[in-house]
C-alpha cells in the first residue's frame, strides 16, 4: 500500500524535476509538474506547472508550460500560458508567446514576442513534438556556458 502512495506522489503536479549542473539531456522532457534546468537540454520541454532555467542552464528547443522563469539561455520557442519572467542574466533567441511578460534590465531577447491568451496543449505523446530540425540534432553537445554562447 505504501508503494502505491509513493508512486502517486511522484507523479503529482507538485513534483519538481531537476536537471542539475553539469548534466546534459538529449531528448524531450515531459512532466505535469515543474522542471528546473541548471544543466543543458537539447530537445523540447513540456511542463504542466512551470519551467525554470537557472543562470548556468540552457535549453535548445521548444518550451511549453504554464509559467516560466528564465535566467540562463534558451534557443527556440517559448510558449507560456500565464507568466514569463526573463531575468537580467537571460539570453533568449527565438519566438516567445505568453500572456504576461516581465523583462528585467540586462536580459537579451532576440525574436518575435506575441502576448495574449495561449494554449500550450496537453502533454505530448512520445515523439510528437514538432520537428526541431537537423540543427538541434547535429554537432557537439556543449558542456559549459562558454561553449553554449551563440554565434
Amino acid at each position: 500500500m505504501a508503494r502505491g502512495k509513493e508512486r502517486d506522489e511522484a507523479q503529482s503536479p507538485s513534483a519538481i524535476s531537476i536537471i542539475g549542473p553539469g548534466m546534459r539531456v538529449i531528448g524531450d522532457c515531459v512532466t505535469e509538474g515543474t522542471v528546473r534546468v541548471e544543466g543543458y537540454v537539447r530537445g523540447s520541454i513540456w511542463a504542466g506547472k512551470a519551467v525554470v532555467v537557472g543562470t548556468e542552464g540552457g535549453v535548445h528547443g521548444e518550451i511549453r508550460t504554464q509559467d516560466a522563469v528564465i535566467a540562463g539561455e534558451v534557443v527556440g520557442s517559448l510558449m507560456v500560458a500565464s507568466r514569463l519572467e526573463v531575468q537580467g542574466s537571460a539570453r533568449i533567441e527565438g519566438e516567445v508567446h505568453a500572456r504576461r511578460v516581465q523583462l528585467e534590465e540586462g536580459a537579451v531577447l532576440n525574436g518575435d514576442i506575441r502576448m495574449g491568451d495561449i494554449d500550450v496543449g496537453a502533454p505530448p505523446a512520445s515523439g510528437s513534438f514538432p520537428d526541431r530540425g537537423e540543427a538541434l540534432q547535429d554537432g557537439p553537445v556543449p558542456h559549459d556556458r562558454e561553449k553554449r554562447a551563440l554565434p
